[in-house]
């Protein structure tokens, strides 16, 4: 079972603010936001590489995200310095931090999270990906902040570091692919625009979670489940890609509530055909038909379990998934338990700002609501009734 305190050293990357010597957008940026976004530019560079080993990828992506919470929010210049010079004693020092939380991952975890950062000679292509798309996502954020601090000391000597940094990756072809391709930007540009869309943006709540944040941290928790009922690898990268995309449609129609969508009859299958106009006229067009199809697998009917049947797609009812179609041949995506991993993540997010000592009615009421709805849960073979408990107010 996923352990509370692994949880909620998650969620400290919602508190960690970048860039947070420079004068920056009232909103921030947080190493939470900053990681989905290098995912979403990972999931992209991947494309573009068909060598790549997506369930090495995403798992790297996980422990670089460990890893950095672990060493907290060092200034990247000196980061580096102190990784070139005492790297193997620092994460030596960082997995024995991590590891009595990620020992009760499911499925070899922890062995591999030691591998990933002892071992040259694993997942080096992943890696590489992975290094790309961190700066990538760094110097998105760093083009906003220039217009902001473009007096500000040092901010040109930066400005060289990160371009010299790009300069030495245009050697990977999926990176000079990628950056020789507006649409492929503007796809990853456009979905970076959800770092500035906050949740519950009716109540002030600490910490702030965005929600490009809030899809890194269903990723994260949907994965953790799939290790824990020993999916098959086809399960576990759709687990993580499906909960980092489930909320992309947001990005061009913006939050709307549960409420809002119960309050008419008719009204949320309207709202779902608005939101797939949008997706049709803006998102799909920036990406090749292979990956919009991957991507429509991943946002139509996210909350349902499905597989593919003789190359279509085909929902599995309750309780048949872990018995029928665990393999990898029927690419199946475990709908029920990213709905279950998205209401979990709404519920710590109350849960922490209360223990913050920021409450509210509204989140009172979202905390009782989700913890009654989940009161003894059982998705797929994960507890998730026990899960809720630990986050209940």
């Amino acid at each position: 079972m996923i352990r509370k305190s692994l949880i909620e050293f998650i969620f400290e990357a919602a508190s960690i603010e970048r860039w947070n010597d420079h004068i920056r957008p009232s909103r921030g940026f947080t190493e939470l936001d900053k990681q989905s976004h290098k995912m979403i530019c990972a999931y992209v560079l991947s494309k573009l590489a068909p060598e790549i080993d997506s369930f090495l990828l995403i798992e790297g992506g996980i422990f670089e995200f460990l890893h950095r919470l672990v060493l907290t929010d060092i200034k990247p210049p000196i980061f580096h310095r102190l990784m070139e010079e005492k790297g193997t004693e620092l994460n030596r020092w960082a997995i024995e931090q991590i590891q009595p939380d990620i020992q009760a991952v499911s499925g070899g975890f922890a062995s591999r999270f030691e591998r990933y950062f002892t071992d040259p000679a694993y997942a080096v292509a992943e890696k590489k990906v992975l290094e790309a798309a961190h700066y990538l996502a760094t110097k998105w954020e760093f083009d906003i902040i220039y217009d902001m601090c473009h007096t500000y000391y040092g901010i040109d000597q930066t400005r060289r570091e990160i371009d010299s940094k790009l300069q030495t990756l245009e050697t990977l072809p999926c990176f000079s692919s990628y950056m020789r391709n507006n649409n492929y930007q503007g796809f990853v540009n456009l979905l970076g625009e959800l770092r500035f869309q906050q949740r519950w943006s009716r109540s002030p709540r600490i910490p702030a979670t965005s929600v490009i944040g809030h899809m890194l941290i269903v990723a994260v928790l949907s994965y953790f489940c799939a290790c824990e009922i020993s999916a098959c690898s086809q399960r576990c990268i759709h687990a993580f890609w499906g909960g980092l995309f489930h909320d992309v449609p947001e990005v061009l129609t913006r939050d709307i509530v549960s409420p809002v969508k119960n309050s008419v009859q008719g009204l949320d299958e309207l709202i779902k055909q608005i939101e797939q106009e949008q997706m049709d006229s803006v998102l799909y067009p920036l990406i090749p038909e292979t990956w919009r199809q991957e991507i429509e697998y991943f946002t139509n009917d996210e909350f349902c379990d499905k597989v593919i049947l003789n190359g279509k797609i085909s929902f599995v009812p309750e309780g048949k998934m872990n018995t029928m179609y665990n393999q990898d041949k029927y690419f199946p995506i475990d709908g029920r338990i990213i709905r279950g991993c998205d209401h979990l993540a709404a519920c710590i997010e109350t849960y922490m700002s209360h223990t913050c000592g920021i409450t509210t009615h509204a989140l009172q009421e979202g905390n009782r609501n989700l913890c009654h709805q989940y009161r003894n849960a059982q998705i797929n073979g994960i507890d998730f009734g026990c899960l809720f408990d630990y986050f209940r107010i």
